[in-house]
């Protein structure tokens, strides 16, 4: 798990991730939410199921895809943490899988 340094001119914002409780911090992203929490992968690759993560941090790579509060593949690294959020990292269904299981 990363560590933080200390900030106290930031207020904690509960979120949650997969369904665990979570304080981010007011003004972070997702993705900058996601990595604070240890979680290095935000999306699994449908082709292969590769784990992918947060990886430029502007929005141009779309390795941060997560879904927020039931909107699947919003990028992460563009959306700001808000108070009682639901973030659930994607889990990308192979060609032979069947998506619902």
């Amino acid at each position: 798990m990363f560590e933080r340094l200390p900030d106290a001119t930031t207020e904690p914002v509960a979120v949650t991730i997969d369904g665990a409780p979570f304080e981010a911090r007011a003004g972070d992203s997702v993705a900058a939410a996601l990595l604070a929490a240890g979680r290095l992968a935000s999306r699994t690759t449908p082709a292969s199921g590769a784990p992918r993560g947060p990886f430029c941090m502007m929005g141009v790579c779309f390795d941060c895809l997560v879904e927020i509060d039931g909107v699947p593949s919003q990028q992460g690294c563009t959306v700001a943490v808000a108070p009682g959020m639901r973030i659930v990292t994607q889990r990308g269904a192979r060609a032979a899988e069947d998506p619902s299981s």
